[in-house]
């Protein structure tokens, strides 16, 4: 059996790895130029993580993370305004880079990159299907994987226009990472955010020289800016606390991660032999904070059903896949929902009750109660 994987991110390539010892053929192609090393800090647990523990991957995982002491918030002069500690014990979480994890996994594929390269046009009968590519060529292969992102190309090309699908939630979000000793030391293994109306700022220390940054802000307009940088620095540059350093070398993409808060919503997530994967039809937004993990968890769900089927017809093994996952799909889109007004909340008092919220969740035995809010309900997954 054949696949090829459109989409060398965290879902493809854990795909990749598990159709390799399945005996699969995979070839993997990703329109980026070259893997991407820049992102965003994530929080990886549940089934994903449980799934990258059977797949031996943990020591490389704990080698990679950068453990989240404290969770807080700051005003313009850098003061804290209210925070909690991050207990041992609370979950089991690994806090990394995206690009971090995405190597990891990658380390563990053997199948080459094709960069560079997305789909062109696609063909499938009964017996397979026919992919042909940017750079020219045409593959046939028993499955065509999407797992190229909320933009998909396969998406596009299989099930219809982007419109269809992405549900823009109000907000854009951008992310990079900076080399600076002095501020990774002032704001260190703590996660700190500065909150204005519509606006949020985080920082959060990975390693001895680095800063990872987050942005949020309310926009109803979903267009991304010409000049994402610039946008930034107009939006936040004038906030106070690191903001002003950390913006004035402020890169562009791709070394910027910049794009809208959109979630997918797609009522079929395979057609024929051509199926879909991670955030091409299950993205529940960054806030929602599960997206990584969801991705790892679905690749694992679809190769034991791929597994599982004949080396004919495969559309029973996709459609028990999609059954399986989109539960938990929807359940963490609608946690993302419910959480993304308190990231960059609408007003002062929001603002303010937030941080009360949080000052009582300091107090003894309520700070498991609220860590365990911050996550939907569970789901049993990994078998």
């Amino acid at each position: 059996m054949k696949a090829i994987v459109c989409g060398a991110g965290i879902a493809g390539t854990a795909l990749a790895w598990h159709l390799e010892r399945a005996g699969w053929d995979v070839e993997m192609v990703e329109r980026a130029p070259a893997f991407r090393e820049s992102g965003y800090m994530i929080d990886f647990y549940g089934p994903g993580l449980e799934a990258a523990g059977r797949m031996g991957l943990r020591p490389r995982l704990e080698e990679v993370r950068h453990p989240v002491h404290e969770i807080g918030y700051v005003d313009g002069s850098g003061r804290q305004t209210s925070r909690l500690a991050v207990k041992a014990g609370f979950a089991e979480v690994v806090s990394l880079l995206r690009g971090d994890l995405a190597r990891v996994l990658a380390e563990q594929v053997r199948a080459p990159v094709r960069y560079g390269t997305t789909v062109a046009a696609v063909r499938q009968d009964d017996e397979g299907v026919e992919v042909e590519l940017t750079d020219g060529t045409r593959h046939e292969a028993d499955l065509l994987v999407g797992a190229d992102g909320v933009h998909s190309r396969v998406r596009e090309l299989v099930f219809g226009p982007e419109e269809r699908f992405v549900r823009y939630l109000g907000h854009h979000v951008a992310a990079y990472v900076v080399e600076d000793e002095d501020l990774s030391r002032r704001v260190g293994a703590r996660y700190r955010m500065l909150t204005v109306p519509h606006l949020m700022a985080g920082a959060y220390a990975v390693g001895e020289n680095r800063l990872a940054l987050l942005f949020l802000r309310h926009e109803p307009d979903p267009a991304v800016p010409a000049d994402p940088a610039a946008s930034l620095r107009e939006h936040f540059g004038q906030l106070g606390w690191i903001l002003p350093e950390v913006l004035g070398g402020c890169p562009q993409p791709p070394e910027l991660y910049y794009d809208q808060v959109t979630q997918v919503e797609a009522p079929s997530w395979s057609s024929g032999r051509v199926v879909l994967l991670g955030d091409a039809c299950q993205a529940v937004s960054l806030f929602a904070g599960h997206g990584a993990s969801l991705a790892v968890a679905a690749a694992w769900v679809l190769a034991g059903e791929l597994r599982a089927a004949s080396s004919g017809d495969l559309s029973p093994a996709l459609d028990r896949y999609a059954a399986r996952m989109r539960p938990v799909v929807a359940d963490v889109q609608s946690f993302g929902r419910r959480f993304l007004p308190w990231m960059a909340p609408s007003s002062r008092l929001r603002i303010t009750a937030r941080d009360w919220l949080l000052r009582l969740a300091s107090l003894p035995g309520a700070d498991r109660l609220f860590m365990n809010s911050l996550s939907p309900g569970g789901h049993r997954l990994i078998t």
